[in-house]
């Protein structure tokens, strides 16, 4: 539980990251960015393909394992579609505009709240899981976080009330993260049911928020940077498993 605790608290300071964004120039940081946001999609599909989805189908096996994912899939759609949780990972401008702030604080404390029990039920199957599934986390919220930070001061926050008000939201992982250890104690297997619920969150949140964001730079010297830093992402999880 100590573990799971300490990586949510560092997932949770990332939410302060933005601050610093804002030194770099608006178009240089749209090129990292969009290099960041390749990278955390590699980064969340290999952690579903090659540590969640192994992990849990040997324990469960395959069809419990595709039941879940799929629920998994359709609940992250649902979150979306339905309660307009916003999932962008480009900072807000005149050509790419968001929702206003406060909406997207409530979207990103759920989406804060989810990590969290990820990460817990991670930890709670093993330590390596933990740490592959933490890792896949922070590298997915660097991006994210300097986005929300944007569309926070864009949204008429003065940079400090920002900073303050993305932290809070940032927090709601460690709300996520004890329920889930609270609830583990009298929902038997309840980790076994959210490690692939976790695995179809990541597949989703890489092929329907960021995959997506990529394909609308289509110069070829940009594209090909993107898919180097999408296979980078994938090929440290992999190299991950050697760890274990």
């Amino acid at each position: 539980m100590l573990y799971a605790i300490i990586s949510v608290l560092i997932v949770s300071l990332i939410s302060l990251i933005g601050v610093f964004a804002f030194a770099i120039k608006e178009e240089k940081l749209k090129k990292t960015l969009l290099l960041l946001v390749s990278f955390s999609a590699g980064a969340l599909l290999g952690g579903a393909f090659f540590h969640l989805l192994p992990e849990a189908t040997e324990e469960i096996g395959f069809e419990k394992v595709a039941l879940y994912t799929l629920i998994g899939l359709i609940l992250f759609f649902i979150l979306e579609k339905f309660i307009r949780w916003r999932h962008c990972h480009v900072v807000t401008s005149e050509n790419h505009p968001h929702p206003i702030g406060y909406m997207n604080l409530v979207g990103d404390a759920v989406h804060n709240f989810i990590d969290g029990t990820i990460i817990a039920a991670a930890y709670i199957i093993s330590l390596p899981l933990g740490l592959t599934t933490t890792l896949a986390v922070i590298l997915h919220e660097v991006p994210q976080e300097i986005g929300d930070f944007g569309i926070l001061l864009h949204a008429g926050f003065k940079k400090k009330r920002a900073l303050l008000f993305n932290f809070l939201s940032a927090l709601f992982a460690l709300i996520g993260c004890l329920a889930t250890f609270a609830l583990d104690q009298f929902i038997e297997n309840l980790s076994l049911f959210l490690i692939p619920f976790a695995a179809g969150g990541f597949i989703y949140i890489a092929g329907a928020d960021l995959i997506p964001e990529l394909k609308k730079e289509r110069g070829f010297n940009k594209s090909f940077f993107q898919l180097i830093a999408l296979l980078l992402g994938i090929v440290l999880m992999f190299s991950l498993k050697f760890l274990e």
